[in-house]
């Protein structure tokens, strides 16, 4: 693998040198920088780091949904399929956006119109990408009602957001969002705002949904639980560029950037009552980036070295990290 986590075979998504900005009373900042990586057909790689490491940027900016007047995309290409999103125009994306690629965001009510039936709105996104009548489109939205273990799709239908509970919303916007049968799908934090046991049935639902389409999907989360479950790749963000690739077996056996290992450290035990393991100090501001490593002020494994040259992704292995020390550091992974 190189040290651009392109490893995937058949790309359907291709990220190179992404670089986004936002306009702040600094000016503009970079929150995305030099990110690079792939997501292969029938595949799911997770996308983590702490909340404001860049990860749901970079998904926005995969979906042309980085607001105009205050961000842009300054540096970078993103393919899917081989089509270079970032060349489309506003109509040409929102073509792309639904019928080649979908989202399932955190939190269903802000992406499900509160004044209109579920059915109105699913037959509205079939509809725009699919030829067919509103009742072609209606029975094929009770059918992915009923594919995603809504009870009683016939009737839910024509039932508005609020008259369902939050598990039902999000297998709603999972349905709304596999409806026309996408090459990609971007999950970002789908089970969040859901309790343990409807997280898993949401995580189950996607996984056999995605092995039955051979869909691509994209898992941007912090939990690191969720990402040993379902992912076969894991890219690590930090401060807003990658720190870490690797599959998943490989990164919690043996993490290579300190970062990652201090997540995995952070983990809830297996014992309630063994104390949580927080990483100290905060994620730097944009504007305040440190000289050297980014991660360094936080870093118990830093020397010297570490606090001057900001150092480079670099291939270790068939993985990659961000780290100096990545070759001689023997980091603790979990059960280690």
């Amino acid at each position: 693998m190189s040290s651009h986590a392109s490893s995937a075979v058949d790309p359907v998504l291709q990220i190179e040198d992404l670089a986004v900005e936002f306009i702040t009373e600094h000016g503009w900042l970079t929150v995305v920088d030099g990110v690079s990586f792939e997501v292969g057909r029938g595949e799911t790689v997770g996308l983590i780091g702490e909340s404001g490491c860049g990860k749901s940027v970079t998904a926005m900016a995969v979906l042309g949904l980085i607001e105009q007047r205050s961000g842009r995309v300054s540096r970078g290409c993103i393919r899917l399929d081989g089509r270079d999103l970032l060349a489309l125009d506003s109509r040409e994306m929102r073509e792309i956006r639904g019928r080649k690629v979908a989202m399932v965001f955190q939190e269903p009510m802000t992406s499900i119109d509160p004044a209109f039936t579920v059915g109105n709105q699913m037959v509205e996104v079939l509809r725009r990408h699919l030829p067919m009548s509103r009742s072609q489109a209606r029975q094929r939205s009770v059918e992915l009602l009923d594919r995603v273990g809504i009870t009683d799709p016939h009737r839910r239908i024509d039932s508005f957001p609020h008259e369902l509970s939050g598990g039902m919303r999000q297998r709603v916007l999972i349905a709304m969002a596999l409806s026309c049968e996408p090459d990609l799908l971007i999950a970002d934090e789908p089970t969040t705002a859901l309790d343990v046991t409807v997280q898993a049935q949401v995580l189950d639902l996607l996984a056999g949904l995605q092995a039955e389409m051979g869909m691509a999907v994209l898992l941007v989360t912090h939990d690191l639980g969720v990402v040993s479950e379902t992912c076969e790749r894991v890219i690590v963000m930090y401060a807003g560029e990658i720190v870490e690739t690797a599959s998943t077996d490989e990164l919690f056996a043996r993490p290579l950037h300190p970062y990652t290992a201090a997540m995995l450290a952070s983990l809830p035990g297996l014992h309630p009552d063994e104390p949580l393991d927080p990483i100290p100090g905060i994620v730097p501001p944009r504007h305040a980036l440190p000289p050297g490593c980014w991660f360094e002020p936080r870093c118990e494994h830093a020397i010297e070295l570490c606090g001057s040259g900001h150092p480079t992704l670099v291939a270790v292995g068939g993985r990659s990290a961000r780290c100096l020390r990545a070759d001689d550091l023997r980091l603790p992974g979990v059960g280690s």
